[in-house]
């Protein structure tokens, strides 16, 4: 038989039509006199009935079916009785008579059930090929498929090429340790697998491709993190005679692309930028979530003579004093403070203090005593707070201070369910540092990599000030997830011997290097 539908096709406008369906058995339900199948394809159920006594051949058929057995049925469409209409299913109007069915494979008992989603991920990885017959992961497949052909669509539409680069290549100084690949044809030697087509893209950009973009497979030797495998893919991209305004430009109307034909969600530009410092100021993070408020605070400036002598003591030695508004969790366990005081010592911070809001703004709690009448009025101003609210303070180094509020902001609201699920918040950080200083190694090292243009009106501190450089790096980030990054790349040899200088690398290393 041949199969004229998918199993997530048929309507009302088919009831009368004779159709030939195949798929896998998704259900099987024998009520006595009727047997009932789900039949189950990439596109949907359709359910199915055969009555053993009109039909005893399909019937003595049906009678043996289980799950997950793969069937090709010929029926007629009809419609489904008033009180068995599924209006969930996008199917639920009608039903198919069998007339005839022929068991295409029989399956043996399933490891596990496919529509539970406790299943352990270890049994569904070992069964991949059962785990992904669930919708889920199908329509995540489907996603995928639709999200690559908007990307490709929307980017040669902007002038650019789609180029395949080498997989097998020579190893060059990356952010991890690269995958080996040992040559056969040249015995002692490796091949590197690439950490991104770095090299290739460069070369391009000098053979006058000007617009080049691959979606790249990339591989690292790395340890594994809750958003990265050691093998994953990127869209690349690379161009020539261009400023970052330009290269957001490209990425917006790429996102808003994606966003409105594969989300069906229309998306603002120009995204809101924010500088990298003020990103980290605001909200301890240069990947903000700004679906929702709480931005930290600094009272550095109200606590300086204050008589608590942790605060005092820390903003004296240059480091700062900053707090978090959570609304409406003041009432909320010693047992959560410790936690988020763990939280916080995670980062680096030396503690957690905390303040509750009652009525008239009264504040109490850990540190209430040790605060004048003045100093507490203040804070309820600077903050914002009301009552029922819990202040967290962290008091250390700006970075530190910075980090650890900056999740604790994000672990709060989301304990306060604030956090509204519904919402897409593009933002632009940009101007990240371009040199970090080092303590461990005591040096300058590149924040993203050495070969980041500096802003050009502070190219004068290199020499001074290496690490009030800002670079001409820039992320896009989506309701606290960092979508992606680049920057401008040095494209002169007397700016990176610069740089390279500013990092401790003199020429011999930087030939040794990169050539």
């Amino acid at each position: 038989m041949k199969r004229t539908h998918t199993c997530g096709e048929l309507r009302s406008e088919n009831i009368g039509d004779t159709v030939v369906l195949s798929g896998w058995v998704h259900r099987c339900r024998n009520l006595g006199g009727l047997v009932f199948i789900d039949l189950r394809d990439r596109t949907g159920i359709t359910q199915l009935f055969v009555d053993p006594k009109q039909n005893p051949d399909a019937g003595k058929v049906a009678a043996t079916l289980h799950e997950e057995y793969v069937i090709s049925v010929q029926g007629k469409v009809q419609a489904r009785p008033g009180d068995m209409r599924n209006s969930e299913m996008p199917t639920g109007d009608i039903e198919v008579g069998i007339e005839q069915v022929v068991v295409e494979n029989s399956a043996a008992p399933m490891p596990f059930n496919l529509d539970d989603p406790t299943v352990n991920e270890n049994i569904r990885l070992k069964y991949r090929y059962l785990d992904i017959r669930r919708s889920a992961i199908g329509d995540h497949l489907q996603l995928r498929h639709r999200v690559a052909k908007v990307i490709r669509d929307s980017l040669s539409e902007q002038g650019f090429t789609e180029v395949e680069t080498p997989i097998l290549s020579k190893s060059t100084p990356e952010g991890a340790r690269d995958y080996l690949i040992p040559s056969r044809v040249h015995p002692g030697r490796f091949y590197a697998l690439p950490q991104a087509p770095q090299q290739y893209k460069q070369l391009l950009m000098v053979a006058g491709v000007e617009r080049y973009f691959q979606i790249a497979r990339c591989f690292r030797d790395e340890d594994l993190r809750a958003d990265r495998q050691p093998e994953f893919t990127q869209i690349d991209l690379e161009m020539s005679f261009i400023d970052v305004d330009e290269i957001i430009a490209v990425i917006e109307r790429l996102l808003v692309d994606v966003m409105r034909d594969v989300k069906g969600v229309e998306v603002q530009t120009p995204f809101p930028r924010l500088e990298y410092a003020d990103a980290m100021a605001r909200y301890g993070s240069d990947k903000p979530d700004l679906r929702f408020g709480m931005e930290l605070t600094d009272l550095s400036d109200v606590l300086a003579e204050s008589e608590f002598k942790v605060f005092r003591s820390v903003i004296d030695s240059g480091g700062v004093v900053k707090a978090v508004c959570a609304p409406g969790l003041s009432g909320v366990s010693k047992r959560q403070i410790d936690e988020w005081t763990g939280t916080a010592k995670s980062f680096g911070a030396k503690g957690l203090a905390w303040l509750k809001v009652e009525q008239d703004n009264e504040l109490n709690g850990q540190i209430a005593k040790f605060l004048g009448d003045e100093e507490k009025r203040k804070i309820v101003e600077n903050t914002g707070c009301k009552p029922g609210d819990i202040l967290l303070f962290v008091a250390d180094k700006p970075k530190v201070a910075n980090t650890a509020l900056g999740r604790l902001r994000c672990d709060a609201a989301k304990l306060a369910e604030i956090i509204p699920e519904d919402q897409f918040v593009f933002a632009w950080v940009v101007n990240f540092p371009l040199l970090d200083f080092d303590e461990e190694e005591g040096r300058y090292v590149a924040v993203h990599h050495p070969f980041t243009q500096p802003v050009a009106e502070d190219l004068d501190k290199l020499d001074s000030d290496p690490g009030g450089v800002r670079a001409q790096a820039y992320d896009v980030v989506l309701n606290g997830v960092e979508l992606g990054g680049g920057s401008i790349r040095i494209h002169r040899s007397d700016m990176q011997s610069r740089v390279f200088q500013s990092l401790g690398i003199d020429e011999d290393e930087a030939r040794l290097r990169f050539g």
